[in-house]
C-alpha cells in the first residue's frame, strides 16, 4: 500500500478495526450535518452520510478517503446515537426481543480522480428479551452514547443479542472490512 489512506471518522472502533487488519492510516473527524432528511430510508441515509464524510476530507491530495456511517432500524424507526440516558433506554426497550437491522454505509473517495464508490451493508440482529432492570443497568454501566442503537457490540453489549446475521462480522462494528478491501483493490491497492 503506497497511497495515503485516510479514515474520515472520529470513531475509535473503526480505527481499531483497520489497525488490527494491518492498515496504516491517518484519521480526521469530518464536520458534516448528520441530520436525516424527512422520509429518508436508512440505507440511503448511511450511504449519503458516508459519501459526505469522505468528501469532507477531499482536500487531502492524492489520497484514498474512507467514510462510513451506521444506523439501526427497528420496526421502521431509525436509531442513531442516543442523546441521553432516557433515549438509550427507550431504544433498547424498543429493540428488546425484536429484529434490528444495522445499516452501514461505506464510501471510498479517490482524491486524485474524484471517483467515489459507495456501498451499503446490512446486518440483521435479534435481541434477547430485555427487562427494564437489565436495560437500565447496562446503560448506567456502559454509557453507550457513542453507538447507534445504544449498544456497544465491542464490549458487554454483545450479551444483549441472541443472533447476528451478516456477510462481514466487522459490519456489526460499523466498518465492513471485506467490502473495503474490494473497494481498495479496485483502486489498485494490493492487500496482503
Amino acid at each position: 500500500m503506497s497511497r495515503r489512506i485516510i479514515l474520515a471518522s472520529s470513531s475509535p472502533y473503526r480505527r481499531e478495526i483497520l489497525k488490527k487488519a494491518g492498515f496504516d492510516i491517518e484519521w480526521h473527524a469530518p464536520s458534516i450535518d448528520e441530520t436525516p432528511r424527512d422520509g429518508e430510508p436508512a440505507w440511503d441515509l448511511v450511504q449519503r452520510l458516508s459519501r459526505q464524510k469522505a468528501e469532507a476530507l477531499s482536500h487531502h491530495a492524492d489520497s484514498l478517503v474512507i467514510g462510513s456511517d451506521q444506523v439501526a432500524e427497528c420496526g421502521g424507526e431509525i436509531f442513531g446515537k442516543p442523546a441521553n440516558r432516557a433515549e438509550a433506554i427507550r431504544q433498547l426497550a424498543r429493540a428488546s426481543g425484536s429484529v434490528v437491522l444495522l445499516h452501514t454505509g461505506l464510501a471510498l473517495l479517490n482524491t486524485r480522480t474524484g471517483r467515489c464508490q459507495v456501498v451499503h451493508e446490512l446486518c440483521e440482529i435479534v435481541y434477547r428479551p430485555l427487562s427494564r432492570q437489565i436495560i437500565e443497568s447496562y446503560v448506567d454501566r456502559e454509557s453507550p452514547y457513542d453507538s447507534c442503537g445504544s449498544v456497544r457490540i465491542e464490549g458487554p453489549g454483545i450479551t444483549l443479542l441472541k443472533r447476528v446475521k451478516s456477510d462481514d462480522p466487522n459490519t456489526l462494528m460499523g466498518l465492513p472490512l471485506l467490502r473495503l478491501v474490494d473497494l481498495l483493490e479496485s483502486e489498485g491497492i494490493k492487500i496482503g
